[in-house]
């Protein structure tokens, strides 16, 4: 069964203090509820990173369930932001299914800045961990 929610937030923005860049979806307008956030560093990764495998993008769930990479497919259409994530990091996301559905219940501006900051995001890092398909 798919992990639906509607997200009535939407926010992408870098946050220098933290050398991070951050794009999440929340069900409510406070942040609260079900949540997806992506990160990824501002800096590229350097060698601890690499060790650590910290060395691309980041999903966490509400729960802060938490992978790095990860991220088989994103797609966002009509409103509807779609997340396929591998199945070996369900357990590490909270997660019973791989398939996550998003319906936004945000303004345009909103979703086009959540749109830009994903671009960003599942771009960082591995290569072999960006997603097989990104529609975005």
């Amino acid at each position: 069964m798919v992990f639906a929610f509607t997200a009535r937030a939407a926010a992408a923005e870098a946050y220098e203090d933290d050398e991070t860049f951050v794009a999440g979806v929340a069900e409510q307008e406070n942040g609260g509820g079900r949540e997806l956030t992506f990160m990824c560093c501002l800096h590229e990764p350097d060698e601890q990173d690499i060790a650590l495998g910290m060395d691309s993008y980041c999903l966490v769930t509400a729960d802060q369930g938490t992978v790095y990479g990860g991220v088989k497919e994103v797609r966002l259409k009509d409103r509807v932001l779609r997340v396929v994530v591998d199945s070996s990091n369900l357990e590490a996301l909270g997660l019973d299914d791989a398939e996550i559905e998003v319906t936004l219940d945000v303004d345009d501006e909103r979703i086009e800045r959540l749109r830009e900051g994903l671009r960003r995001i599942l771009a960082y890092g591995r290569p072999s961990d960006r997603p097989a398909i990104l529609a975005l």
